[in-house]
């Protein structure tokens, strides 16, 4: 179809692909490795296990508020959470084993805690994501692995919508960053200072705050890069504060 082509069959997609990779000449794809690989398959399995012990939670909280609620069906609810989070304990420890393993995911998981609101789980999640990707990305090309990119929608005069996120990325990288970056908000005072100039320019409230998520995954991944321990003042600068 991209050379106007009348037919679609595999030999002529196999021979548009040779051409592309013959005049584009794309950089050899690095594998990550098979503990890279076996942490962000624990890291997966742990975030859908603790959404489905939130949604437990859930129907908990719900059933004890009934007052005429089987204690059978309540009992059930518990136990359910128990077992999950005796999965997700298990789990856990898997991953901190595979990070122990391996000198540089030590060092990454310990640069990471530097920060305010990243805890042992949360750099799991994160590590779990980040490691798997090539080391030459630069942190614009992160974010937009994240879904963390602005995307604008304008055409002529007539269409000119606000800017949005994409969130056409990762949603676990997302989700990771969400807690931290509050946190950051309420207790780092470089993030807070940014968060608030941001909202006194007119951003809405979600917006500064994924503004200081999309920081925090800058902050992150350039500890990866230069195995440093994260540092807000290298992310967030001293004119927010001085407002």
């Amino acid at each position: 179809e991209l050379k106007l082509r009348g037919s679609k069959t595999d030999g002529l997609d196999a021979a548009l692909l040779a051409e592309y990779g013959e005049r584009m000449e794309p950089r050899r794809w690095v594998p990550p490795t098979q503990t890279q690989l076996a942490l962000r398959d624990l890291g997966r399995q742990i975030n859908r296990l603790t959404a489905a012990r939130t949604q437990a939670k859930n129907r908990l909280h719900a059933l004890q508020a009934k007052g005429m609620t089987l204690p059978l069906l309540i009992d059930d609810e518990q136990e359910g959470i128990a077992a999950l989070d005796r999965r997700i304990q298990r789990l856990t420890q898997a991953a901190q084993a595979l990070i122990a393993e391996c000198e540089t995911l030590t060092a990454h998981h310990a640069n990471m805690t530097a920060a305010k609101g990243i805890g042992d789980a949360t750099a799991i999640a994160l590590l779990a994501e980040l490691c798997v990707l090539p080391r030459e990305l630069k942190a614009p090309q992160v974010s937009r692995y994240a879904g963390l990119d602005v995307r604008l929608t304008q055409s002529g005069t007539s269409v000119n919508r606000p800017a949005r996120l994409s969130k056409a990325g990762n949603a676990y990288l997302r989700a990771a960053l969400y807690m931290p970056a509050m946190c950051a908000v309420r207790h780092d005072p470089r993030a807070k200072a940014f968060y608030d100039a941001l909202v006194a320019r007119g951003k809405k409230k979600i917006q500064a705050q994924c503004a200081v998520m999309r920081k925090y995954l800058t902050g992150l991944w350039a500890c990866m890069q230069s195995q440093t321990p994260f540092d807000s003042s290298l992310l967030f600068s001293d004119e927010h504060m001085n407002a």
